[in-house]
C-alpha cells in the first residue's frame, strides 16, 4: 500500500499499488523484488564500498547538479564554479580508482545500482563536454555504450519540451 498517492516526484516507480519515489530506494526495490538481490557486488568489502559510492551520488555533488542539470538532448558549454569542478574531481576519483580495480568495465566489474546511480553524472559529462581523467573516460565510454543507455539516449530524443529555466550554459553547434 502506497504512503501517499498524492506524492508527485521525479524519480518515481508504480509497480502495482506501490509507489516509490527516491531514486536510491527505487533501485533497492528493483534490486530486493526482481533481481535476486544481484545489482550489489557479491563481495562484502565491495559491496560496501559500492552502497558507500552511492550514497555519496545520492546526497552530494549539488554543485555539478545546480550548474549542470540533466539534459540528454544536448550538446552545451558551461562555466563552472570552484564548488562544481571540486565535485568534479571527486567524480573523476571514484572513476579513476574503480577503473584501476576493474579495468574498461562497471565500477565494479559487473553492473550495479552504483553504475546506475552514476549514469545521469556520465550523460551530464557528455552533455556539457567535460572531460576528466583518461581512466575515467574509459569508464565514461563504457557506460555510453550500454545499449539500455542507448535506448535512454533515443527516448530522449523524442521528447519535445524544452523548460527554459531548466536550461544552463549555451548550445554548441
Amino acid at each position: 500500500m502506497p504512503v501517499s498517492t498524492k506524492v508527485q516526484k521525479v524519480s518515481a516507480l508504480i509497480d502495482a499499488e506501490l509507489q516509490v519515489w527516491d531514486s536510491l530506494a527505487i533501485c533497492e526495490y528493483i534490486n530486493d523484488a526482481y533481481l535476486s538481490n544481484a545489482a550489489w557486488p557479491t563481495d562484502s568489502v565491495q559491496r560496501a564500498i559500492a552502497r558507500s559510492l552511492s550514497a555519496e551520488m545520492h546526497s552530494s555533488f549539488m554543485a555539478l547538479r545546480n550548474e549542470m542539470p540533466m539534459n540528454i538532448r544536448a550538446t552545451r558549454k558551461v562555466e563552472l564554479s570552484a564548488a562544481a569542478k571540486k565535485d568534479l574531481a571527486r567524480i573523476d576519483e571514484i572513476f579513476a580508482t574503480q577503473q584501476a580495480r576493474y579495468p574498461n568495465a562497471w565500477l565494479f566489474g559487473e553492473f550495479s545500482i552504483a553504475d546506475a546511480m552514476y549514469a545521469p553524472v556520465v550523460l551530464r559529462l557528455k552533455t556539457y563536454q567535460i572531460s576528466l581523467s583518461t581512466a575515467s573516460e574509459h569508464y565514461c565510454q563504457h557506460v555510453l555504450s550500454c545499449p539500455t543507455l542507448q535506448q535512454w539516449i533515443i527516448g530522449s530524443s523524442k521528447e519535445t519540451d524544452i523548460v527554459a529555466c531548466d536550461e544552463a550554459g549555451v548550445d554548441v553547434i
